[in-house]
């Protein structure tokens, strides 16, 4: 009884801070230019990178500005805040919730998304240093009953008053505080300046936005959204909820009510539960889907298996035997009573889409069978959590291989271009020749498993979509590694076959030259992986670019023709983009002439350190991996809106 009332305090915290964090990220206000873009596809293609520059820098300390592009008519430069009374973990999720409602404003020139909690925009212009223009708004609330309207009134415009003849002479422009105004009421305010602003400038927009936000007064919550900062009252301590300072009070109360709510409900339906316990693991959630008519089909297959025979083949879920791990799930080795090695995938129990990702993986792959698909073996839905069961594959993973200075050794050429060929073969099937065409959405090297001889198989299907028939692209959350994501499908969320084709010819110059994407920057040059490559294939230089390892092993004929497919595949249009059958056919057929491809999307800032003398913005460069957050390369899920 004491595990299950853990179990299921566990299960209501989950939620009950999930609403608290929803609570932070409420859309304010979106703006967007009428002026549109004369280049679109490369404004998008920028406009993907400038974003990219900020995740990074967004995420270690709340602030980011950027800038990407070559021409003057396809430059982006980017800024994003948090407002300082968001956690770290708050931040990233206001982020994730601006980014995806960001590139609605596109193609137009200039667009900003005004959150509970952040600030997001770019422009075709460097903006960084505005603070006041045609654009600013304010937003009311309702009207809220007090017993003096008049003196709530008067207390909350002093309140406001105050915190913005203080702001801009903070370090960080920001300031916060309260005013009692009568038993059980209350103001609260904050004021805000972005960090790109300097002193005065901070000090005319705060002035703008208190004349305005004035105006809502007696109104319960009022907002004034100005290019160069923020300010908002409300009745409500919205800055208490979120806030780092009052983070384990906010814990610990979010505790206390699911302890209690818990201990009512074990005594009240004890016996309830415990039979929902025991009968699945799914039934917390409503069966719309028809979850439930899934779980008696597996049941009741060869697909099934018992958890306590996963438990003991992987010795309690032993570290040791702990071989690998994604972004919803640990993999562990095991060994079944009849001696067959297996690898158990422990999903993540912490996240909303589990069993998206869990029905994903049974259902799509399965049914589908192929040399360069890793094989699903079966799984646990009776236990306490749930199970994937694949087959066990010795090497492990191919970027364990690629990226290590002694492994590499052993990835000589003929076993490279086996594995850019057998990837491209799983692919092809998965989107050309299998019953139901397949999108895998999250090809990377992590992602390539290599069986005893080296040979590639495609892993990890959580992320998988497929298409109906008749069907030409799929409008879905944005799910993926950054990195890897085609510029079409992070832009405007429509997915098609292209974005694996992206991905995948990232993967080839990635296995050619021994060096990942996503952290290959050069210090001094602050060039991609991509971007050095496109820039020796002008150049005619691409032998300087291969891996050392490979050095002897083949011909420079050899080398620039695949390197040329993973440039096709790796086009910034997706229409340019060829078809994983034409790519099979042109590794297969090494003699035919190759299209010219055109420049590939990427990152190309030069690294300045400074606007101007006296400036406290900085275009800063990042590595756009995943890795600041996760140094495993977890799968990026959390722009949601599946």
């Amino acid at each position: 009884m004491v595990l299950l009332i853990l179990y299921f305090t566990f299960f209501l915290a989950i939620f009950s801070s999930s609403s608290s964090d929803d609570s932070s990220t409420v859309i304010i206000r979106r703006v967007c230019s009428k002026t549109q873009a004369s280049d679109p596809q490369s404004f998008d293609v920028n406009f993907v990178d400038s974003m990219e520059i900020i995740y990074q820098k967004i995420s270690e300390t709340g602030f980011g500005v950027s800038a990407s592009g070559d021409n003057a008519s396809d430059l982006v430069y980017g800024l994003g805040q948090c407002y300082n009374y968001l956690s770290n973990v708050d931040c990233r999720l206001c982020y994730a919730e601006s980014r995806v409602k960001l590139p609605l404003c596109l193609p137009a020139t200039v667009g900003r998304v005004y959150l509970d909690g952040c600030f997001l925009s770019y422009s075709n212009y460097n903006f960084s240093q505005d603070v006041i223009d045609n654009s600013d708004s304010y937003v009311c609330g309702s009207s809220k009953n007090v017993s003096d309207e008049i003196r709530f009134s008067n207390l909350t415009t002093q309140l406001i008053q105050n915190l913005t003849s203080e702001a801009y002479e903070q370090v960080d422009y920001y300031k916060q505080g309260s005013v009692f105004v009568s038993s059980g009421v209350s103001a609260y305010g904050i004021a805000q300046c972005w960090r790109s602003v300097n002193k005065s400038g901070c000090k005319d927009c705060l002035e703008s936005a208190r004349k305005n936000i004035v105006g809502c007064l007696p109104g319960s919550d009022g907002k004034a959204l100005n290019v160069g900062c923020f300010v908002r009252y409300s009745t409500e301590p919205f800055y208490l909820n979120v806030s780092s300072q009052s983070g384990s009070s906010s814990v610990g109360n979010r505790l206390k009510v699911a302890l209690g709510t818990v201990f009512a409900v074990v005594v009240v339906i004890g016996g309830a539960i415990i039979f929902w316990v025991k009968r699945r693991s799914f039934s917390r959630f409503n069966d719309a889907d028809g979850s439930s008519e899934i779980i008696r089909s597996i049941s009741e297959s060869h697909l099934s298996f018992k958890y306590d025979d996963l438990r003991k083949a992987t010795n309690e879920f032993d570290l040791g035997n702990k071989i690998g791990q994604g972004g919803y799930g640990t993999v562990f080795k095991g060994i079944l009573p009849d001696g067959r090695e297996i690898a158990v995938k422990r999903l993540f129990f912490n996240t909303r889409q589990w069993v998206d990702q869990f029905f994903n993986e049974v259902n799509l792959i399965s049914g589908v069978q192929h040399k360069n698909l890793v094989k699903l073996l079966g799984c646990s839905i009776e236990g306490p959590e749930s199970l994937l069961v694949y087959e066990y594959l010795s090497n492990t993973s191919l970027d364990r291989f690629l990226y290590d200075a002694f492994k590499n050794k052993v990835l000589d050429w003929d076993k490279r271009f086996d594995i850019i060929l057998g990837t491209a073969e799983g692919l092809a099937y998965l989107h050309e020749a299998s019953e139901i065409r397949i999108i895998h959405r999250d090809i990377k090297a992590s992602n390539i498993l290599l069986d005893e001889r080296l040979r590639p198989k495609i892993a990890d299907f959580g992320l998988a979509r497929y298409f109906a028939e008749g069907q030409s692209h799929l409008s879905t959350g944005i799910a993926g590694t950054l990195g890897y994501m085609a510029p079409e499908y992070v832009v405007h969320g429509q997915l098609t076959e292209k974005a694996d084709v992206y991905s995948y010819g990232v993967l080839i110059l990635e296995v050619l030259t021994g060096r990942k994407n996503t952290t290959s920057m050069s210090s001094t040059v602050g060039h991609y992986l991509m971007s050095q490559v496109w820039d020796h294939y002008t150049s005619e230089t691409l032998m300087e670019t291969i891996d050392p390892a490979l050095q002897g092993q083949c011909s420079e004929e050899q080398v620039v023709k695949v390197f040329t497919i993973g440039l096709l595949c790796a086009q910034a249009s997706p229409s340019l983009r060829p078809t994983m059958r034409k790519v099979v056919e042109m590794l297969t057929n090494m003699t035919r002439d190759l299209p010219v491809p055109t420049q590939p999307p990427y990152i190309n800032v030069k690294g300045v350190d400074a606007i101007n003398e006296g400036s406290e913005t900085s275009f800063l460069i990042s590595s756009a991996s995943r890795n600041p957050i996760s140094t495993n390369q977890m799968s990026l899920s959390i722009l949601q809106g599946r």
